[in-house]
């Protein structure tokens, strides 16, 4: 049997990995993002379905190739998500898609980012145990996540979206837990 601390080295990396293990399963996804200042809303509703990765999977071997890390074994586990969404007042299909994460140290590394389909990284921490805060960076442009894990049924996530110091967008969501 593999010890949790040969998984999981530091504090941070013990939390995100018990997030990601409680995190798995299939989500149904509201949403409702308001663009600032006009205050614009769109809302938007999605399936998610998150799945676990262990360290040395091969996602994260790949993931670990896409940011050039000198050892593709060294994220300590991960996440692979897919999605399909759609807009609630057109009724029409938005998107679909999927994206990995991997984790190393207090840097979460990402296949692609919210608006782009170049490799990210973004820095993480906790709040609580139960509540994860990300801050991404690219294009002149901040990311600011928090998930909340709420009971095993539910999670809220927030995401602001800010430019050259102007928030220009508020994402909130609410997710309920469909599938373990």
């Amino acid at each position: 049997m593999t010890s949790f601390l040969k998984i999981a080295q530091t504090a941070e990396e013990s939390q995100i990995w018990e997030f990601f293990q409680e995190s798995m399963g299939k989500w149904q996804s509201q949403r409702r993002y308001y663009t600032l200042p006009e205050g614009e809303t769109k809302e938007m509703e999605s399936i998610l379905t998150i799945n676990f990765l262990e360290q040395g999977c091969d996602e994260l071997q790949k993931l670990a190739q896409i940011h050039d890390l000198p050892d593709a074994g060294s994220l300590i586990c991960g996440a692979a998500v897919t999605w399909e969404s759609r807009d609630v007042l057109k009724a029409t299909k938005e998107s679909q898609g999927s994206t990995l994460f991997g984790v190393m140290g207090n840097i979460l590394y990402r296949d692609r980012g919210f608006a782009i389909s170049k490799p990210v990284t973004a820095q993480y921490y906790f709040s609580n145990l139960k509540t994860l805060c990300l801050r991404t960076e690219y294009n002149s442009s901040v990311f600011e996540e928090e998930l909340k894990l709420i009971g095993s049924k539910y999670r809220t996530r927030q995401t602001i979206i800010s430019r050259a110091g102007e928030q220009l967008m508020i994402g909130q969501y609410l997710e309920k837990r469909v599938e373990s």
